[in-house]
């Protein structure tokens, strides 16, 4: 995976089955290429984020701007879903006053019980198959007749 300078970077607790398929479903959905995802393990997380205690970053998810700018939690998901089209409508709806106390609310909720909502929603088999999308251009295949 190779980083740009002028990418938005997003840390998720990568061994949390219900974040990793979160996180699979945002590259998917990620047409443009303005985020890239960093699970906590991996080793470039630290470098990247060096003055992000570990501790915080398994509390939220957390995105580092191009500008260098961090949102987390519920404001990350604002801030991504502005830059993913399907997503826009639900980044905007987090603008309306109030909005975003509630979704942060909601969120720390949800990160608190991220790892026993995974097994009541199935997620652990599915999320042990890779989803990776290869951003890379392929040429259309021939239609054979």
């Amino acid at each position: 995976m190779k980083q740009s300078n002028a990418t938005n970077i997003v840390f998720y607790d990568g061994e949390c089955p219900l974040c990793a398929s979160q996180m699979r479903l945002l590259k998917r959905l990620d047409w443009f290429d303005r985020i890239e995802f960093f699970p906590l393990s991996d080793a470039r997380a630290t470098r990247i984020a060096p003055n992000l205690r570990r501790e915080d970053l398994l509390e939220a998810i957390h995105c580092i701007t191009r500008e260098g700018h961090i949102h987390r939690g519920a404001r990350c998901l604002r801030f991504v879903g502005l830059r993913i089209p399907l997503l826009a409508p639900f980044a905007l709806f987090l603008w309306f006053p109030g909005v975003i106390w509630i979704a942060e609310k909601f969120y720390m909720w949800t990160s608190r019980r991220r790892y026993s909502l995974s097994r009541i929603f199935g997620c652990k088999e599915a999320c042990a198959v890779s989803l990776v999308r290869n951003r890379e251009f392929k040429s259309p295949r021939k239609i054979e007749r």
